[in-house]
């Protein structure tokens, strides 16, 4: 008797582990539920804030985890006019965050995104493609990260964001700019003033790798915006990628300055980011 129980149990641990080997989808679900540190509440979410590989990063679950593990990664600015992530948490998104302050997308904060990417999706199985969220100066961190990693994007949103870090910090241009910041954006790079005027690896300059992987853009922006004024910033990356041959939509708010940030109706932004994951899962399937 005890031995035909034993062989049951043996028979059934061969079961489950073949059903996780080949589901997928069920034991990812399950995983990427399972999460560290401080459990708080995002708008009727799940939030989990902990540390990984020394960095400092956030995640909010869906309460029904769409198809793929889809999830949106913010750039700066944790919760700051979070209409397009709650949106996208009631569709089966995950939203995540990973601190990069006063980096200003410098190789060093690139580095801690390569790191973070990797730990979703290798240990949590998150989709290999995220969406990309980016308000202000978070354009320099999504866009760097970006086009050195443009198989792994899924779409880019941008909101007023910085693309040329002259403008902003720098405000070498017609924008207000910020001394401070701009001294710490050189540090953070390791310029002189002389090397940062001359830099080439703005978000600006980086169009083609995304272009090439056809990753779809969308900007919204203030036109009335004398921080980062959409002229030296959206308005050169628009004309550039247009050029390259990739696809860009850029929502203008007339009248409207740095802030705020987003649309009253966010419908337009979420439906772009639901557009490319649909994309993304019929380019999946056989």
């Amino acid at each position: 008797m005890k031995d035909a129980r034993s062989k049951r149990v043996r028979w059934m641990r061969r079961l489950i582990n073949v059903l996780c080997v080949c589901s997928g989808i069920l034991c990812v679900s399950v995983q990427a539920t399972q999460w560290p540190g401080n459990k708080s509440e995002f708008h009727g979410f799940d939030q989990y804030d902990f540390q990984t590989l020394e960095l400092h990063c956030k995640v909010v679950v869906p309460k029904e985890i769409s198809e793929g593990t889809p999830w949106i990664w913010r750039a700066r600015f944790w919760g700051h006019e979070p209409q397009v992530d709650i949106a996208l948490l009631e569709k089966g998104f995950h939203v995540a965050y990973v601190e990069v302050g006063n980096l200003y997308g410098s190789p060093e904060a690139v580095a801690r995104w390569d790191a973070f990417y990797e730990f979703l999706t290798e240990e949590k199985g998150f989709y290999k493609q995220p969406a990309l969220e980016g308000m202000s100066r978070g354009g320099l961190m999504l866009y760097n990260w970006a086009s050195q990693n443009p198989e792994k994007v899924l779409c880019i949103y941008a909101d007023n964001p910085v693309c040329d870090f002259k403008s902003w910090p720098g405000g070498k241009g017609v924008g207000k700019g910020s001394s401070k910041d701009w001294k710490l954006c050189r540090a953070a790079y390791g310029l002189s003033e002389e090397d940062a005027l001359n830099y080439t690896g703005n978000p600006m300059n980086g169009l083609a790798p995304l272009a090439a992987a056809e990753v779809p853009l969308l900007h919204v922006v203030g036109d009335a915006d004398v921080v980062v004024p959409v002229a030296e910033n959206t308005a050169i990356v628009e004309a550039r990628y247009k050029a390259l041959g990739g696809s860009i939509e850029v929502i203008h708010k007339p009248g409207v300055g740095h802030h705020p940030h987003g649309l009253k109706d966010s419908k337009p932004i979420v439906d772009f980011i639901l557009s490319a994951d649909k994309n993304a899962l019929k380019r999946q399937r056989p």
